[in-house]
């Protein structure tokens, strides 16, 4: 019997942490998993109360809230976090929270580096090898990361960041090639250029701003809520067939 267009995107009774999920990208994310039916459980740097926006907004779909507070430039902090978290409940993991530090290559210190490796790529596989082992035992499970366009292109003095987004894109292949066969999914989503907190020095620069527009073919700055479609069709059955993939969602910057 096939699915039904609702039953392809329905993710009752699903339970997803969502990290970075207090604001931005995250927050939508977190929202639209929960509208299509999954209970969330966010992992923040600060912990989110029951008064935060993610909280209410995710209370008023009727699904069940939680919150974890974890620093994801300290590996102990997320091997901690992991063993509050209820990990053995996890279907859905997506690897959102991540940092930014824009500096010439020449004055990208070790600290710069260190920090935007640790958030963007090695507490993201932490999380990812110990809920993945879980969901393998249970033969199920979706993973997803943001990725970005520096997945794909260079940037400019952004070198950490581009080295942990290519990284993550590589690991994005890695683990489908290793999961994709005992029913774990794991894909990415690569932003565009997303109106948000990492991207407010860009947006006031004028002549930057001028020329990123320039070439976006859908013409403007996108949106945290363009990719929540993107995420539930990675979370949901609807994917079932999909591994490995980091999909644009970008108004068309690298189709141009």
């Amino acid at each position: 019997m096939h699915a039904t267009q609702t039953e392809l995107f329905d993710l009752s009774g699903k339970r997803a942490v969502v990290t970075g999920g207090n604001r931005g990208i995250g927050l939508e994310i977190a929202c639209a998993l929960a509208a299509a039916g999954a209970e969330i459980a966010c992992v923040s740097k600060s912990l989110q109360g029951p008064e935060s926006e993610v909280a209410m907004r995710v209370r008023e779909t009727g699904q069940a809230f939680e919150s974890y507070a974890a620093d994801f430039s300290d590996r102990a902090s997320v091997y901690r976090v992991l063993k509050e978290l209820r990990a053995d409940e996890v279907d859905i993991l997506v690897n959102n929270a991540g940092t930014i530090r824009r500096q010439p290559a020449v004055e990208h210190s070790d600290e710069y580096w260190d920090e935007v490796i640790a958030v963007n790529l090695t507490s993201q596989f932490v999380l990812t090898r110990a809920i993945g082992e879980l969901m393998l035992a249970r033969t199920r499970g979706k993973i997803i990361f943001t990725a970005s366009l520096l997945s794909f292109q260079g940037g400019v003095l952004v070198p950490g960041y581009t080295a942990a987004k290519s990284g993550i894109a590589g690991l994005t292949k890695a683990l489908a090639n290793e999961w994709a066969a005992r029913g774990v999914n794991v894909n990415a989503i690569a932003p565009g250029y997303i109106a948000t907190d990492n991207t407010a020095a860009l947006r006031a620069d004028g002549e930057r701003t001028a020329a990123i527009l320039s070439r976006i073919p859908a013409a403007r700055w996108g949106k945290p809520s363009d990719l929540q479609g993107a995420a539930v069709f990675l979370a949901a059955p609807a994917s079932d067939y999909v591994n490995g993939v980091t999909l644009p969602v970008d108004g068309g910057w690298l189709g141009r």
